[in-house]
């Protein structure tokens, strides 16, 4: 089934089912998405009624404009991103002249986000200074229903029950001087944007496959295409290993959300990726063909995204269909 959370004035919004094709939804009364994920053992099956009911239907439920969505989750416990992608990390460490420490290929990158104010899924990017270096990261998310301390993999993978996708705005102009500290992100990681619906593993049939989405991330930057890397290739972890690597010296409660980190192909022959308009399947960050253009050329060419640049993030089923809905955001000033 698929759900979204639409504006209405409060913090949580309503929670509603929304049809297979997304363009109808019946809403959830006196219901949140956190409120279902609390108590998901006993919503789940009237949710899915409801969903049933709608889809059998088609003159059911209203029309679902995603202009009016909020973030599924307008605000959660837990925002915790990892980076199943290495080639990314190698890239970057590439570019510096350093190498990858060997411990990264076993025991994943994570840190913790802000949770308590993400943008809907049209909402601005809003920024205060250009100097800051605003980029967009493309990545898929998981949400989990109540995860215990120390909790297997099979386990991890038993709960998600969501997938959603974010993108994951990042002020690299700032990372570097917050990493030297020692402390980790925080002004460098401002909010986040999910797309309008978070769908059941369930019904993304085939296209989830080994705990990860077997389709690719679209990403456009100014109505052209930018990226179209595969979600399911040079993944080094799986979402179920996100998890459990979250839960193994604390629990997570019901509606935390995991995050796959940057998905990030290497190029056909092994090599750095490249360009769609070389035949490459392109990137999901603009920090990625920086840093190849630094490895080749000795600087980046590519600028970080300015005032009005407009960000476009997608996955598609197999008849072209959008799964999730679209993350459509306008970089805009403070």
């Amino acid at each position: 089934m698929k759900l979204a959370t639409l504006k209405n004035g409060t913090r949580d919004g309503q929670l509603v089912v929304v049809s297979s094709t997304n363009e109808r939804y019946a809403p959830v009364e006196g219901m949140t998405l956190q409120k279902a994920l609390d108590s998901w053992e006993d919503t789940k099956s009237t949710l899915q009624l409801m969903a049933e009911a709608l889809n059998s239907d088609p003159s059911a439920g209203r029309a679902f404009d995603p202009v009016q969505a909020h973030s599924p989750l307008p605000r959660a416990y837990q925002w915790a991103d990892g980076s199943a992608y290495i080639n990314h990390v190698e890239l970057v460490r590439r570019a510096r002249n350093a190498e990858v420490p060997a411990s990264f290929y076993e025991d994943p990158l994570m840190y913790q986000g802000g949770s308590d104010s993400f943008l809907a899924p049209t909402d601005p990017i809003v920024a205060v200074d250009l100097s800051h270096g605003i980029d967009f990261e493309a990545e898929i998310v998981v949400v989990t229903t109540d995860v215990p301390m120390g909790a297997s993999v099979e386990q991890a993978a038993d709960a998600i029950v969501l997938v959603m996708l974010v993108n994951d705005v990042s002020l690299r102009g700032l990372i570097p001087g917050e990493l030297a500290k020692g402390f980790g992100f925080f002004q460098s990681k401002p909010s986040s944007a999910f797309a309008p619906i978070a769908v059941t593993p369930d019904e993304l049939g085939d296209l989830w496959k080994g705990n990860t989405l077997a389709t690719e991330m679209r990403v456009d930057l100014n109505s052209k295409p930018f990226g179209r890397a595969r979600i399911d290739q040079d993944m080094t972890f799986n979402m179920a290993q996100l998890v459990a690597h979250a839960a193994r010296t604390r629990p997570l409660a019901a509606g935390s959300l995991i995050g796959s980190g940057t998905v990030s192909n290497k190029g056909a022959d092994g090599g750095p990726g490249k360009p769609i308009s070389d035949g490459g399947v392109g990137y999901s960050c603009l920090a990625e063909i920086r840093t190849i253009e630094t490895i080749e050329n000795g600087a980046p060419s590519t600028s970080f995204l300015n005032w009005g640049d407009r960000v476009q993030i997608e996955v598609l089923d197999d008849t072209g269909h959008s799964i999730f809905g679209r993350i459509d955001q306008v970089v805009e000033q403070l």
